[in-house]
C-alpha cells in the first residue's frame, strides 16, 4: 500500500512564504517524477511544479521565480518552497508521484491534499 502524505499548508498573508512536504511510504522499487498540483475552488486541477528523479524541473508560468520544487530521494520526499505568495495561489495543493514497482511497472499516485490560503 503506497501513501503520499502532505504537510505544511496553512494560512499566510500575501507576500509570505510556506513550505510544503510530501513523503511517500510503502513498498516499491523507486520513484520517478514527483510534483505538485493545485486546485482552486471552481477551477480545474493544474500543474504547479514537477521534478524528475534526476533533478530536472518544470514550473507553471504563474509560479516561475517564486516557487521552488526539490526532493530528497533518500527519504522519498518532495518539497515545494513557496515565496511571495499571492491571493491567487489559494488552493488545495496535491502531491503526485510516478512510482515504479518491480515487474508491475509504473503507477501514478496522489496525496490527500493540503489547503493553502493566502490573505490579501
Amino acid at each position: 500500500q503506497v501513501q503520499l502524505v502532505e504537510s505544511g499548508g496553512g494560512l499566510v498573508q500575501a507576500g509570505g512564504s510556506l513550505r510544503l512536504s510530501c513523503a511517500a511510504s510503502g513498498s516499491f522499487s523507486s520513484i520517478n517524477a514527483m510534483g505538485w498540483y493545485r486546485q482552486a475552488a471552481g477551477k480545474q486541477r493544474e500543474l504547479v511544479a514537477r521534478i524528475t528523479s534526476g533533478g530536472s524541473t518544470n514550473y507553471a508560468d504563474s509560479v516561475m521565480g517564486r516557487f521552488t520544487v526539490s526532493r530528497d530521494n533518500a527519504k522519498n520526499t518532495v518539497f515545494l518552497e513557496m515565496n511571495s505568495l499571492k491571493p491567487e495561489d489559494t488552493a488545495v495543493y496535491y502531491c503526485n508521484a510516478d512510482i515504479e514497482f518491480r515487474r508491475l511497472g509504473e503507477y501514478n499516485y496522489w496525496g490527500q491534499g493540503t489547503q493553502v490560503t493566502v490573505s490579501s
